[in-house]
């Protein structure tokens, strides 16, 4: 069964190929330029945890900014965590700068699978993804997407996460010697579009005759995903403090460690979930209630209580006056964008 498997895949992806900017066409040469193993660095750790259509402005964006490793390691922290507000998982972000200067220091990235694993951020998949992509070297490339079809074509029925060493030993058996990358592009693409989670379109595969799962009439089953565990509830208040004229908003830097590390946001409680109220403002005065604001992070649901106060003098602490006219240039993190929507609104 499996001698043909990446011959076919392989075939398909020749016809069916998602064109994205980080790819090079199917079999094609890979390009001769220093910076496509940067391209390839930056779309992977883009896309962990995010869709190809919220990445591929984000990817547009950093490229023409930085258009190399050694431009990026260059670049202020506080430029690179704005450029990527709104993209979430903002630990990736300070990993990709730590990243880009080691990669700059060292003259370039290395090539091999076990070399690239050593950098600051890249992981097993990361790391096996652009040996493969960007270096043609044969590499098990393991996302969620592979994870899924390979579970179904091999029937791999134990549950996740501890069914994570069969699918990655299978996915060994079918990964070829060569196109390797092209092989693993292929997988994920087949995932993405066709073996999705939910209603796989099995009649448009050109694995079904080869896959398990589909031959037990229940593809959709598998992988089978451990129960969900509830998700916890947060509350905290975010507070909108302007200058009296209220062209200045007053802004913060959240510490580089922990949630939204690094990012320029509004004050806030340190979401302390306190029902009560009984947390201070920064400040004394009459500070007006704005409403709230709701954000799922992948740990709790928070509800962002907003305040507003208006100051003539004094400052609650570190942080910077803004233009309120310019908040938009701010790369707040999606929570703290929406609480200022709000008191803009008001």
């Amino acid at each position: 069964m499996t001698a043909s498997i990446s011959d076919i895949l392989l075939h398909w992806y020749d016809a069916h190929a998602r064109d994205l900017p980080w790819r090079v066409p199917p079999g094609a040469a890979l390009p001769d330029d220093p910076a496509w193993p940067y391209r390839v660095w930056l779309s992977e750790v883009m896309l962990q945890q995010t869709t190809v259509a919220a990445v591929k402005p984000y990817f547009a964006k950093f490229i023409a900014t930085w258009p190399t490793v050694e431009a990026l390691a260059a670049a202020r922290d506080d430029d690179v965590m704005a450029a990527w507000a709104g993209l979430g998982y903002y630990s990736r972000a300070r990993n990709l700068v730590k990243c880009a200067r080691v990669v700059a220091a060292q003259g370039g990235f290395p090539s091999t699978e076990a070399e690239l694993r050593q950098l600051p951020g890249l992981g097993d998949y990361t790391a096996a993804a652009i040996a493969a992509i960007a270096f043609r070297q044969r590499a098990v490339v393991v996302d969620a997407n592979v994870e899924r079809v390979v579970a179904r074509l091999f029937a791999i029925a134990e549950p996740l996460p501890a069914a994570r060493k069969a699918i990655r030993a299978a996915t060994d058996t079918i990964t070829p010697a060569s196109r390797a990358g092209d092989f693993a592009q292929a997988m994920m693409d087949l995932g993405a579009h066709i073996c999705t989670s939910r209603a796989p379109r099995c009649m448009l595969c050109p694995l079904r005759q080869d896959c398990a799962g589909h031959a037990s009439g229940e593809p959709e089953r598998l992988p089978v995903k451990p129960a969900k565990k509830a998700v916890p509830e947060r509350r905290g208040t975010a507070y909108w403090i302007t200058r009296a004229d209220g062209a200045e908003v007053w802004l913060v830097t959240r510490p580089a460690s922990g949630m939204l590390g690094g990012m320029r946001a509004l004050p806030d409680d340190g979401w302390s979930a306190q029902s009560d109220g009984s947390a201070q403002p920064p400040l004394e005065g009459q500070w007006r209630q704005l409403g709230a604001v709701r954000h799922s992070f992948t740990h709790a649901h928070l509800t962002l209580a907003v305040a507003a106060l208006e100051t003539g003098s004094g400052t609650p602490g570190d942080g910077q006056w803004w233009p309120v006219s310019r908040i938009g240039e701010a790369g707040l993190a999606t929570l703290f964008a929406k609480a200022a929507r709000l008191a803009l609104a008001d």
